[in-house]
């Protein structure tokens, strides 16, 4: 039998305060329901978030709609990162609570580029340098206008 702890969403969360513009961030897409930008801490070279405009703490307690909405962007965003990084494959995940590998509680979905023989680097292994960051998210946004 599992025990699920019920958490509110916390609108305070760092991705609530990148929809509000109070944290910056390298956009690479954005529409009406979603934001992609770049993982300050990334995995791999090119490695982006994409999130909900509308809260949602994660996977379970997020409208069918919301996630409809990121579904297709995460499609959209994963064939540019794997276009602008010439990747030979990409890892896509989605963590839930804390026992999932969750650290961030607003609904988000990583797509990483990946490379024959090279491993993921981890996440905790320190912040980007921002210029990288930036020339990233151009690549990425620049592969999406040729799409």
């Amino acid at each position: 039998m599992s025990s699920v702890q019920e958490t509110a969403y916390d609108p305070q969360n760092i991705f609530a305060r990148i929809l509000r513009g109070e944290i910056p961030a390298h956009t690479v897409y954005e529409d009406d329901h979603t934001l992609a930008f770049m993982d300050v801490m990334p995995q791999g070279e090119g490695h982006t978030l994409v999130i909900p405009k509308a809260p949602a703490r994660g996977l379970l307690d997020a409208e069918p709609a919301s996630l409809a909405a990121v579904a297709a962007t995460v499609q959209r965003v994963a064939r540019a990162v794997k276009a602008a990084f010439a990747a030979d494959g990409l890892t896509v995940f989605q963590y839930n609570e804390p026992a999932g590998g969750q650290t961030v509680f607003h609904l988000h979905v990583h797509i990483v580029p990946r490379f024959d023989g090279v491993p993921l680097k981890r996440h905790e292994g320190g912040m980007a340098d921002p210029e990288v960051l930036k020339d990233h998210a151009a690549r990425i946004r620049a592969a999406l206008g040729a799409n």
